[in-house]
């Protein structure tokens, strides 16, 4: 167990250090941030890594197995409408305190957080039903894809624009670092459990279906109220005055955000339970094992959220509003391009992903090259979403044109590789996006004197969106390599 922490503690470094260190040579030079907001960031830093390190080891543990178990379990009754029934009860009960959630919807002050939260999950409860159902039936994952994005823009076009940018920002927040690890192993607990050639296919793609069901009723949802009111209220960071206050400030946020992932993992644990002693009766010490894994991913997942809220919040407004402010702002372009690169590897989601692919693939996609396309993707969006800020372009000159891409490649990609680029768009969007991204998108709209919920916010869709492009391409150029070898070595299919 030792053993484990500190290999998942070297690799929450790695992947967090890049990022801390560009925010500390933006403060060394043209950024130079408050004594106690710096002091708060590489607080926060700290936190995330040790966050991290004992998150991804409680998914590990307790979560995939959870969500595996589940799967099995609801295939092996052969009982579509308790299939149907559980579906939709596990994705409300994932999504509605998932922390990117609550984030999100406290900086939208035109809908109460209840309504936008409770609708996000009818959004995530009923599309999961459909990728449940699509594994059962086999039905053709691009083809939902295609229906589906054709359905969103079509209710988009009778939306306030106002909510267009809040809709898509919402389905890429629902797939957060409790969502993910658990849908992905439902989704792997049902391919195994009806087996054929498409197992790896079908392991993957919940999480995409996942994200698109919260657009759409965000969507719907933002006809019936008054975009007038749309102002965003975005917390200040909060004003540091000497040590005592700083430890109590932070002595608050692990207490209120431990409560808030308690409530997360509740609801999880009740439902796991009754399973336990209806259907599954795993041994004492199976149990035992992911117990320890739940209070892992409780400590870790609180500890998470403490660093990236009280830390890299603050700093990402503040650096954003500073350079913004400043005579050459087109810095902003590049400085985006490298931060995009780099956030990636700070989202807890991410590497669970990226292990659970090279694990059902037996390494034929290895955790790297994914690493590589999403920080593309992300690192081109950045630059789009700085773009699109600095110039109040709407966003639908980029949500259009980008997933028409995104939705024509399915048609040439491999189907493991469409199924893997639609889940990793939800994935990249985490935690780092929502509470350092958003910020840092907000402060340079709030220079140039912009408005920030049509043009801030939608940076999480930006983020969501090109990783369908890259990973793809990421396949198409996998494909091409795998086919020239076959030729030079005369194999054949």
């Amino acid at each position: 167990m030792v053993r484990n922490i500190l290999v998942k503690l070297r690799e929450a470094t790695q992947s967090v250090l890049p990022v801390s260190a560009i925010v500390l040579a933006l403060h060394a030079t043209i950024a130079p941030m408050p004594i106690w907001t710096l002091i708060l960031f590489l607080t926060g830093a700290i936190l995330l890594i040790a966050g991290m390190s004992v998150f991804t080891l409680g998914a590990d543990i307790a979560m995939v197995p959870i969500g595996e178990s589940f799967g099995s379990a609801l295939t092996k009754t052969r009982k579509l409408w308790l299939f149907v029934a559980g579906g939709f009860v596990l994705g409300m009960v994932l999504t509605v305190a998932e922390p990117d959630l609550q984030v999100l919807a406290r900086q939208v002050p035109a809908v109460p957080s209840v309504v936008l939260i409770a609708a996000v999950g009818l959004g995530v409860g009923l599309f999961l039903i459909f990728g449940l159902l699509r594994i059962l039936f086999q039905f053709p994952l691009h083809v939902l894809f295609v229906a589906s994005y054709a359905l969103v823009f079509a209710v988009a076009s009778f939306t306030a624009p106002d909510y267009l940018a809040v809709g898509f920002d919402s389905g890429g927040v629902t797939t957060g670092p409790i969502t993910v690890p658990f849908i992905l192993a439902l989704g792997a607990g049902i391919s195994a459990a009806i087996g054929g050639r498409n197992t790896d296919e079908n392991s993957f793609g919940l999480c995409a279906l996942s994200s698109i069901g919260p657009i759409l009723v965000v969507l719907v949802m933002g006809m019936f109220f008054d975009p007038s009111v749309s102002a965003h209220a975005f917390e200040p960071p909060a004003g540091i005055e000497g040590v005592g206050e700083f430890f109590a400030i932070l002595g608050n946020g692990f207490l209120q955000f431990s409560r808030e992932v308690l409530t997360v993992l509740l609801p999880i644990v009740v439902i796991f339970t009754l399973f336990q002693l209806v259907h599954l009766r795993l041994s004492r010490t199976a149990l035992i094992r992911i117990l320890i894994g739940i209070v892992y991913t409780l400590i870790g997942l609180a500890a998470i959220l403490t660093g990236v809220n009280l830390g890299f919040m603050p700093a990402g407004i503040y650096i954003g509003n500073h350079i913004a402010a400043m005579p050459y702002r087109w810095v902003l372009l590049p400085l985006g391009a490298i931060v995009g690169f780099f956030i990636v590897y700070a989202e807890p989601a991410v590497h669970v992903l990226n292990t659970q692919v090279e694990n059902i693939t037996i390494g034929a996609i290895s955790r790297r090259m994914m690493m590589a396309a999403l920080s593309i993707g992300a690192s081109a969006a950045l630059v789009l979403s700085i773009f699109r800020v600095l110039s109040g372009i709407e966003i639908w000159y980029f949500l259009v044109p980008g997933y028409a891409v995104a939705l024509a490649l399915t048609f040439f990609t491999p189907a493991l590789f469409t199924a893997i680029a639609f889940d990793a768009g939800g994935v990249a969007s985490g935690t780092m996006t929502v509470a350092f991204l958003l910020p840092f998108a907000v402060g340079i709209c709030e220079a140039v004197g912009g408005n920030v919920i049509t043009d801030a916010f939608g940076i999480v869709a930006m983020v969501a969106m090109m990783p369908l492009i890259t990973v793809q391409l990421m396949g198409l150029i996998h494909q091409s390599i795998r086919s020239r070898t076959r030729e030079g070595s005369g194999e054949t299919d």
